[in-house]
């Protein structure tokens, strides 16, 4: 029996001024579709993202949502206007009865419902908007970068909740293991064109290599025959051409084939260029000391980096990796130790809030801004380690056109602001790479090229990054930060972890999913004796509310799968109604008998 498909986009055409967007563009999302949405940055994946969730509207062409459907559209810059908190913002439009909901998300996402809207960061609002999704739970999730601004324990525990979700997803992201782990398809956008793979993101990079190679072949053949039919027309004589003309016309039309035909997007032209070498020793730090207020961020750590090292820092946010690297570099003094920083360093630092960026300049003034007095230049070429360059023919070699040369860089992407910041660093030579988070919106090819890049450079890497696919294959040496304590762990993020649960490191991170409130509960309750103070009845009720509360969940279950049926709103709204009242007391029942659980056996213990 076939199935009714949740989101239906027929024969959808988009132009932003200049060239389509999309042409004739058709897809189907069914229920259970777990898909990547991936292409180059700039090649619409967001708009067609938008699209599906009735947020723009095509030119023409058609989109069909399957009655009583919900969609659910994550917010890149979401509009906070009017509410105190983040929980506030959060819990609008919501059933009060499901707050529970948002209270798992916001846990698992590590986001402070309370934090006034006023003071909160570009991060802590993107992950409002996510708890906010994840606690609607509609039918069809439209997630554009969801991991940005996660640290990798809130990763797992979002691929983990994607993992066991009912709903259909359709996940933008640059993270290559989150893609690998969570999606079943692949829809890949390139030149206007999407297609679909029935296989996830695993398999996507070689699928994708195959059709460019296809692609290759075509292009090849049509040049050969393009220029065997020129020859015949130049050669051929009069009267043969005379009664060839059909000939002819075919010729024209072959080049007119080759001439529509729209070439791929090549990388950006990046390199990075050590300037003179440092000393051998980059940073030397012993028994360094750091603490603010309360808060312990390293405790007697010592380090020693080396000219070439490639270092990752990771650990979750607000362990400490951002003062730890001010503390490498001299920015800010330990409280006790000593930091010893190397000779003829040339530092060039990627942050990961682009606040080298100034919003209203525009990208030519960027370009010619010295970086160290942030004096704008006059001229119309800026130098590339040591040649002077055209700042507009700079500007393409990093993929951007002419006319966003005057444009102010607050109108740029994400992926173009992180590759004009990569174009200001790279124009400059140096031998100490400051990297904060520097796969954060960039596409796969370019982040291909940036691993490159880091791998043939010269000079010293300092990383900050929770993508562990990059971390593989980047880092050679890894340090963990975690409640006040930092690890020196040999190669990357798998490496890390192998070698932390050999040594049965406590404070090892985890890209595992946290465990529940009632995991934590029975893990505890395993570690205690069984019956220290509690009476008699008390005792009973202990030994009782396992089974009580597997008996919910069981009920739970069954409602939910019920519920999940998209036509019983329609056809049978009172049967909906009804089962949907059960399910909101059952979870007030089952929250109830796990606050009695965990509170009998902590007074057991």
């Amino acid at each position: 029996m076939a199935r009714t498909p949740l989101l239906q986009l027929t024969d959808i055409s988009l132009t932003f001024g200049g060239d389509p967007l999309f042409s004739d563009l058709s897809l189907v999302v069914q229920p259970g579709d777990r898909v990547a949405l991936v292409g180059r940055n700039g090649s619409g994946k967001s708009t067609l993202m938008k699209v599906m969730g009735g947020l723009v509207e095509p030119d023409t062409g058609a989109r069909f949502l399957a009655p009583g459907v919900t969609t659910g559209y994550m917010q890149q810059d979401p509009d906070l206007t009017g509410f105190a908190t983040l929980g506030d913002f959060a819990l609008s439009e919501m059933d009060p009865s499901e707050e529970y909901k948002l209270l798992s998300a916001a846990e698992g996402l590590k986001l402070n419902l309370e934090a006034e809207v006023s003071a909160a960061s570009g991060g802590e609002r993107r992950r409002a908007a996510l708890a906010k999704l994840l606690a609607e739970a509609p039918e069809l999730m439209l997630l554009d970068e969801p991991t940005n601004h996660l640290d990798i324990e809130a990763i797992a525990w979002l691929e983990s909740h994607l993992s066991s979700t009912r709903a259909a997803f359709i996940l933008i992201s640059h993270d290559r293991a989150f893609l690998r782990a969570l999606t079943r398809a692949t829809l890949w956008v390139d030149r206007g064109q999407v297609r679909r793979q029935e296989t996830g993101f695993d398999r996507f990079e070689e699928w994708r290599d195959k059709m460019w190679e296809e692609e290759d072949q075509q292009r090849h053949k049509l040049n050969r025959k393009i220029k065997a039919e020129a020859r015949w027309a130049v050669e051929g004589i009069s009267a043969r051409r005379k009664r060839n003309q059909g000939r002819v016309r075919a010729l024209q039309d072959l080049r007119a084939e080759r001439a529509s035909q729209i070439q791929r997007q090549g990388s950006a032209a990046m390199a990075l260029e050590a300037g003179p070498k440092s000393g051998k020793q980059v940073f030397v730090m012993e028994d360094v000391s750091l603490a603010f207020d309360d808060k312990i961020i390293v405790k007697n750590f010592s380090l020693k980096v080396n000219r070439g090292d490639r270092i990752a820092l990771v650990g979750p946010n607000g362990a400490g990796k951002t003062s730890l690297l001010k503390l490498m570099t001299g920015e800010i003094e330990p409280d006790s130790g000593t930091v010893k920083i190397g000779t003829n360093l040339e530092m060039a630092v990627f942050d990961q809030n682009r606040a080298a960026l100034d919003p209203e300049a525009t990208l030519w003034a960027s370009l010619t801004e010295d970086p160290t007095t942030r004096v704008r230049g006059q001229g119309d070429h800026i130098m590339v380690r040591g040649t002077p360059k055209h700042v507009v023919g700079y500007l393409k070699e990093f993929l951007f056109d002419e006319a966003q040369a005057r444009a102010p860089v607050k109108s740029l992407s994400g992926g173009e602001k992180a590759r004009l910041l990569l174009a200001r660093i790279m124009a400059r030579e140096s031998n100490l790479l400051i990297l904060d988070e520097p796969t954060n919106d960039l596409d796969i090819e370019t982040l291909d090229l940036l691993q490159e890049l880091i791998g043939d450079y010269d000079g010293t890497v300092i990383l900050v990054s929770h993508d562990r696919d990059f971390l593989d294959r980047v880092a050679s040496t890894t340090v963990a930060l975690k409640d006040g304590k930092a690890t020196v762990y040999a190669g990357g993020w798998s490496d890390y972890k192998a070698q932390a649960a050999e040594g049965g490191d406590e404070a090892v991170l985890s890209d595992k999913p946290a465990q529940t409130r009632r995991e934590k509960g029975r893990q505890a309750a395993a570690e205690k004796k069984a019956d220290g103070g509690l009476s008699f009845t008390e005792k009973h009720r202990l030994e009782a509310l396992p089974a009580e509360m597997e008996r919910l969940e069981a009920e739970i279950a069954k409602l939910v799968e019920f519920l999940s049926d998209p036509n019983l709103f329609t056809d049978h709204p009172a049967k909906f109604q009804k089962a949907t009242d059960a399910l909101v007391e059952r979870q007030a029942v089952l929250d109830a008998a796990e606050e009695e659980w965990l509170s009998l056996e902590e007074k057991a213990g």
